[in-house]
């Protein structure tokens, strides 16, 4: 067999692989070895595997990985989404659908210092479903809100994906996360937008009766400052660090933590024995994720060594289709996969294949980074997989919330979101304009 008949068979097996069961990581590998040697040898796949697993994780930048994550951890056992939420509640009580604006808005900053989407979908399943069911939306809806604006956590810097982005393409990771700013910002008013929209179009989608629904809970000035400073200062350190020049990425998640830690402990939600149990989890998703990059680089290697992106990047590039219509194919090959598998692998899967075909194509990495993060974070919210809205589920331990009834709650924000991906392809300034500055 010649070597892009190979490198064919390594991305077929793969998902087969996958498939079956076989965790993805392991697949990479497995696969990726028998390619290099079925086309160099055994001896140079051993080598290969080796010098993989040097170079890929030696870099000072992967420090940023465990730094984020445990912030996001000690973050969500501190309270602090609830009281993001609370001051939301506040600002917005005497706005139309009010409570779900604001629960918009509270998971876009709640994400700005997180980075994880589940965080967002399992903090405020608890935190603002109850309240808005409370005053008179449906869990449909209530749970739709969570579900679509807990997306803002992958994308909203720092995050877990455009980290993993980033070392894919080797782009910078500041320039990355400052790429994901605008976009966040649009996706946050696309969501309010849709929730203005339902609450006027379609009333009895957001409303189980037809009163006022606003929150009228009145909270002290003094109440909203306490409730204010832990998440202002939080953002002020990292994001301000970070962009203000201050601070690599990599300093600005060690400072977080230690923010978020200060936070924990202030607040007295942080017993030792819980302490060694984030740090253990912190290492576990870490592990995991560092795991999943060694083997997504070896298998980078294995297709550019048999030459299956060359000759893709001509197909396409060179024939009937063109440069869009590539990008076109594979956002929704990206948003099928997110029917069936997780965003992280995703990414793994098909960007050592997509980058080298994007990159001849002439295509802005950051601005491409950006469309593929958006699309990964739909397939969040689309059944089958739909990981928000099982986390949703399962949070909310309520035997007569149905699954689908949450899909069917998130699908204006998918809509949304599409919307979204529209306008970054029309207009890439969205999404590269603060990062080139």
């Amino acid at each position: 067999m010649s070597p892009i008949e190979i490198g064919y068979l390594a991305i077929v097996a793969l998902l087969v692989l996958i498939y079956i069961g076989m965790p993805i990581g392991i697949g990479m590998l497995f696969v990726s070895y028998l390619a290099v040697a079925g086309i160099r040898g055994e001896a140079v796949s051993l080598r290969m595997l080796g010098a993989v697993a040097n170079d890929s994780l030696r870099e000072y930048l992967f420090a940023v990985v465990p730094l984020f994550v445990l912030m996001g951890l000690l973050v969500t056992i501190s309270q602090v989404g609830k009281d993001t939420f609370d001051v939301f509640q506040r600002l917005l009580r005497r706005v139309t659908a009010g409570l779900g604006i604001a629960t918009v808005f509270a998971n876009a900053v709640f994400a700005s210092i997180t980075g994880i989407s589940i965080a967002s979908a399992t903090v405020f399943s608890r935190v603002a479903v109850p309240e808005m069911t409370r005053h008179g939306y449906t869990k449909k809806f209530a749970t739709g809100v969570v579900a679509g604006s807990s997306v803002l956590g992958m994308l909203i810097p720092p995050s877990l994906l455009m980290i993993v982005y980033a070392v894919l393409a080797e782009e910078s990771v500041g320039r990355m996360f400052l790429a994901g700013v605008g976009p966040g910002i649009l996706l946050s008013l696309a969501f309010t937008v849709t929730i203005l929209l339902l609450a006027r179009l379609r009333p009895d989608f957001v409303f189980e009766t037809d009163t006022d629904h606003s929150a009228n809970q009145e909270v002290s000035g003094l109440d909203m400052l306490r409730k204010s400073v832990p998440i202002a200062s939080l953002m002020l350190v990292v994001l301000g660090g970070l962009y203000g020049g201050f601070l690599n990425p990599t300093e600005a998640g060690a400072a977080g933590a230690l923010g978020a830690l200060v936070i924990a402990l202030l607040r007295r939600s942080l017993t030792l024995r819980l302490f060694w149990n984030l740090l253990v989890d912190a290492g576990q998703i870490t592990v995991s994720v560092l795991f999943l990059i060694l083997a997504a680089t070896f298998f980078s290697r294995m297709l550019a060594l048999s030459g299956v992106p060359r000759a893709l990047a001509e197909f396409f590039l060179t024939g009937p289709i063109g440069s869009y219509g590539f990008l076109a194919v594979f956002l929704l090959l990206v948003i099928a996969l997110g029917c069936l598998i997780d965003s992280i692998s995703i990414m793994l899967i098909l960007l050592p294949i997509a980058l080298p075909v994007a990159s001849a194509a002439g295509f802005d990495l950051i601005w491409f980074g950006v469309l593929t993060v958006v699309a990964v974070e739909v397939g969040l919210l689309t059944p089958p997989f739909g990981l928000s809205v099982y986390i949703i589920k399962s949070a909310m331990n309520d035997p007569d919330l149905r699954i689908g009834e949450i899909f069917r709650g998130a699908f204006p924000f998918v809509l949304a979101m599409f919307v979204c991906i529209a306008l970054i392809v029309a207009f890439p300034p969205i999404a590269t304009w603060l990062a080139r500055l």
